[in-house]
């Protein structure tokens, strides 16, 4: 069997028998915060606007997507709000036939601006970077003095029913986030939002990642269970997260943990970059170029060849915790989160 068997509206799916459902979209690599596990503090070279998709290209792809079966899309970036107009980008996605799911995941600095303006063009879900609950901390980590303003913008958007539960998501990093636990757990226990802490990835722009840097879940779990009792909550298939509640129903916590304990049997997830590359994992070291056949008139047949060949291609796993691991060429901020 080969990437170009089977009836054209079959669906998307890699030589590992995974059906591929779930689509990243990189909007853009600019980004007004300075995350260490992401960025370098200066020296960022932006992609030129030329080389960036546009509104247009984008819906084109995302709707070649969906009529291979994918159904979830989520917008990043970068920071996917300061893309300019990035609300009419949602409203656009939105009305392709087949996208169940189109949410964003932001570290909510515009989202107190934009909360309406991404409700009224659909979006089902919204996904906040908060990784200190602490002023001073946070600046720290983001290298901006910005806390008040991303907790405004949090209210701002859960002000509307219909995209709950919002997600508030912390990287766990060792000597960092330790004195952070406590303050996310009662953050988690006195809203509605759903807690996640996600482990650090070799993904920085400093590239000062190291495994010892790791804090991992199940090391949060245990800061986490030694104040409240936790219970598991079933796995949904594909789910990045292993989510509990607390023993007495106040809130739920979530771990992503890619780098102690990998989720990629069941990975289901493709990556599309600002500049139009596909990414068949987060640390791919190749990429699919999908921008220049479509700029040099490709049809929509030709595209969705590429699109299975590409994804035919997925790898089984990442290679995080093996030797001579390589990290990707691009960091967090370049690929999309």
């Amino acid at each position: 069997m080969s990437s170009g068997s089977g009836h054209s509206d079959a669906p998307l799916a890699d030589a590992h028998g995974r059906i591929l459902t779930d689509l990243r979209v990189s909007v853009t690599d600019r980004c007004n915060f300075r995350c260490r596990y992401c960025m370098p503090a200066e020296g960022m070279e932006w992609l030129d606007r030329s080389d960036i998709l546009s509104f247009e290209e984008i819906e084109r792809l995302v709707r070649s997507f969906a009529r291979l079966g994918v159904t979830d899309v989520r917008l990043t970036g970068g920071e996917p709000l300061a893309r300019r107009e990035f609300p009419r980008l949602v409203s656009m996605l939105r009305r392709i036939d087949g996208i169940a799911d189109l949410a964003v995941t932001t570290n909510g600095y515009l989202l107190e601006r934009d909360a309406a303006a991404l409700v009224d063009a659909g979006i089902d879900r919204v996904n906040v970077s908060v990784d200190s609950l602490a002023r001073d901390r946070f600046h720290e980590i983001t290298r901006r003095d910005a806390l008040p303003q991303v907790l405004r913008g949090l209210e701002a958007i859960a002000a509307y029913e219909r995209v709950h539960p919002i997600k508030v998501n912390a990287v766990a990093i060792r000597d960092f986030t330790e004195d952070e636990v406590y303050r996310f757990a009662e953050m988690a226990r006195s809203t509605d939002y759903q807690v996640r802490f996600i482990e650090f990835m070799p993904l920085d722009g400093d590239r000062a990642w190291e495994p010892d840097a790791v804090l991992t879940g199940a090391e949060v779990r245990e800061l986490i269970e030694a104040r409240y009792p936790l219970e598991a909550l079933p796995r949904e298939p594909h789910a990045t997260a292993r989510v509990y509640r607390f023993a007495d129903g106040q809130g739920e916590i979530g771990f992503i943990n890619p780098v102690s304990e990998p989720f990629c049997a069941d990975c289901n997830r493709l990556r599309l970059t600002a500049d139009g590359k596909l990414r068949t994992c987060l640390f791919s070291i190749r990429e699919t170029d999908l921008r220049e056949p479509m700029r040099a008139g490709a049809s929509d047949d030709e595209l969705t060849a590429i699109l299975r060949d590409a994804a035919w291609r997925k790898e089984l796993k990442h290679h995080v915790n093996e030797p001579g691991f390589v990290a990707p060429p691009r960091t967090m901020s370049a690929i999309g989160g």
